[in-house]
């Protein structure tokens, strides 16, 4: 099997961020970012898909996260989408329900050529508290959680749903869908060996 991995670069006026993807890796997180929560749940999503992504995330966070955690995940997305290419001789669909404590996440996806998010993840949007390596008081604007997803399928070019079945914590509720992605996202992109090099799709071609 050819190695299926893409580097993307994207510079803004908000945001400069470098992504290198590795779709058949072994789980390593090895990325350069000034958010927290965001860098645990990256690690969470290539621990449990795993996938190998390196690189550095910059951004105007002097404003708020918003285009930081939006961009990156265009930025992810357009890295599945170069590395899968024309998507021949994948599942293209996964699905995936992730149990963590009193929380059960659901994802399914579809590597189909359309982007369209459904988010259901009932979260309070108060932002997670933490302390940043420095020892000072940093969090996670829980609001930017969707602007991450809806940044992704626009990118990667696929179907996403995200939907809550049950939960209280706000951080239970999005490590579990960020690990739900993961696993339907391996599930779609894995090589079905009874497809061989046929394109997953009646038209012939995934547009």
């Amino acid at each position: 099997m050819n190695q299926r991995i893409a580097e993307v670069r994207r510079k803004t006026a908000e945001t400069e961020i470098s992504l290198t993807l590795n779709l058949d890796g072994t789980g390593r997180c090895d990325v350069d970012c000034p958010v927290g929560f965001l860098g645990h749940m990256l690690a969470s999503f290539c621990k449990h898909g795993l996938f190998d992504l390196s690189g550095s995330l910059r951004g105007d966070l002097q404003v708020d996260q918003h285009h930081l955690v939006e961009d990156t995940g265009i930025v992810l997305g357009m890295a599945f989408a170069k590395a899968l290419g024309d998507c021949r001789g994948i599942f293209r669909t996964g699905y995936f329900a992730f149990p963590m404590d009193e929380t059960l996440a659901t994802c399914a996806v579809d590597f189909g050529g359309r982007s369209f998010l459904v988010c259901n993840t009932d979260l309070s949007e108060a932002p997670l508290v933490s302390l940043g390596a420095d020892g000072r008081e940093s969090s996670f604007q829980t609001d930017t959680f969707e602007d991450f997803w809806q940044g992704f399928v626009s990118g990667a070019r696929c179907n996403l749903h995200l939907d809550i079945l049950r939960g209280r914590s706000d951080h239970h509720k999005m490590e579990a869908l960020f690990k739900a992605a993961s696993r339907a996202v391996r599930a779609a992109v894995a090589v079905d060996p009874r497809r061989a090099d046929a394109i997953p799709s009646a038209k012939g071609v995934i547009v």
